[in-house]
């Protein structure tokens, strides 16, 4: 029997229902026909019988209420974030009107690549000021070498000796702070001094690898020493950035585990480990919650995730996932009441739903149903609460 003559089946079977429910409404309770399905909504009951042929090509199967460990479960919600020493903000100390640009958002870039050049006169005077340094040490060295020979000899005087040396030594001072002014800038003294070529212009560098994250550069733009010009977002170190409500702050744990999801996943396959717990709440009342997780090849930073938290198990009511259904916002199970000559006749129960694990979820009944002595349904319920809701449907219309 293939797929599509059970569907015609199936149709045709809660057709019946529904066409028999109605009829048995019309006529004497003695002349209803043994076939007949019925739907009870007195006193909040709702409920429906099936023929033995009914039950049979419904393919319902039923089951009993099981006791599972399940976990207490804590729900958070985040994003992906890089670590600290993984986001770099890249700007122009100095300031200068960029010359050239040319990277996009999305570009992998490498530690110590060029990411632009700026170009500043200031750069001019800096090289210059240090060309002009490096010659004056040269003269410097030799007037102080000289001047300590004589005063070994006692030759000159002390004074002059003083002067040479601290002449040298201040000027040994101003390369250096020289050097560290090219070195912001991009610029490489041991090639300036080299070469003797002064630029007007100077080279902006990656100081870590990653990905560009923004770029606010274009040719021609005057780039001030406070402007962000590139953000790079490294991926080597990544972390969850979880937030949990200050009611379970007592609950979390570091070492816990956290099973988590990226936002178009449905499956809780990621596992990561709690390394920190916030001591302070945001003004969402919120805790951070941070944690370590083995990184996989499409995580990146700045997705948003949903998570759980496992705070320790119990032992709770649990019925397979498909055997809960929802009719008007509301969750049930269905229980098979009786079952004798004339049919099976089936029940709503409302239940309040629990946990969710591997294919179980934990449930609450209501205190006068004692689920060691029911019969629930555990596969095809959607099929009796359908014919359920057609039958009160036919009973509404008349």
């Amino acid at each position: 029997m293939n797929k599509s003559f059970k569907k015609y089946i199936l149709f045709l079977l809660l057709s019946v229902i529904v066409v028999t429910s109605c009829k048995d409404k019309k006529e004497a309770a003695t002349e209803q026909a043994p076939t007949e399905s019925k739907a009870d909504t007195s006193s909040s009951v709702r409920q429906i019988t099936f023929t033995a042929d009914q039950y049979k090509l419904s393919s319902i199967e039923t089951g009993s209420i099981e006791l599972r460990n399940l976990s207490n479960i804590i729900k958070l919600t985040g994003v992906i974030e890089a670590e600290p020493n993984s986001v770099a903000t890249v700007s122009a100390p100095l300031g200068g009107y960029i010359k050239t640009a040319g990277l996009l958002p999305g570009q992998f870039v490498k530690k110590g690549q060029q990411l632009a050049t700026i170009e500043n006169p200031e750069f001019i005077n800096i090289q210059q000021q240090y060309l002009e340094s490096i010659s004056r040490l040269e003269y410097l060295s030799q007037e102080y070498k000289r001047q300590q020979e004589l005063r070994n000899e006692d030759i000159n005087a002390a004074k002059t000796y003083q002067q040479v040396s601290s002449d040298y030594n201040v000027m040994k001072a101003r390369i250096a702070g020289l050097e560290q002014q090219m070195a912001l800038i991009g610029i490489r003294s041991s090639t300036l001094k080299s070469s003797n070529k002064i630029s007007r212009t100077a080279g902006i560098y990656a100081p870590i690898s990653g990905y560009i994250k923004t770029s606010n550069t274009n040719i021609g733009k005057y780039a001030a020493p406070t402007d962000v010009l590139f953000e790079i977002m490294g991926t080597d170190a990544l972390h969850l950035a979880l937030n949990a409500f200050e009611k379970d702050l007592g609950k979390i744990q570091v070492g816990q585990t956290v099973k988590f999801s990226l936002s178009n996943e449905n499956d809780y396959r990621h596992i990561g480990k709690v390394f920190l717990v916030g001591q302070a709440s945001d003004d969402k009342k919120m805790i951070p919650v941070n944690c370590h997780f083995t990184k996989d090849a499409k995580m990146l930073p700045g997705m948003y995730v949903k998570a759980w938290l496992e705070a320790g198990t119990e032992q709770k009511s649990a019925v397979p996932n498909d055997a809960i259904v929802q009719l008007e916002g509301l969750d049930y199970i269905i229980i098979q009441s009786s079952e004798n000559k004339d049919g099976y006749t089936f029940q709503l129960i409302q239940v309040a739903k629990g946990v969710e694990q591997e294919g179980y979820t934990g449930i609450e009944l209501p205190s006068t149903t004692n689920p060691q002595k029911i019969k629930i349904v555990t596969k095809n319920a959607y099929t009796i609460l359908s014919a359920i809701k057609n039958a009160e449907e036919e009973e509404e219309e008349e």
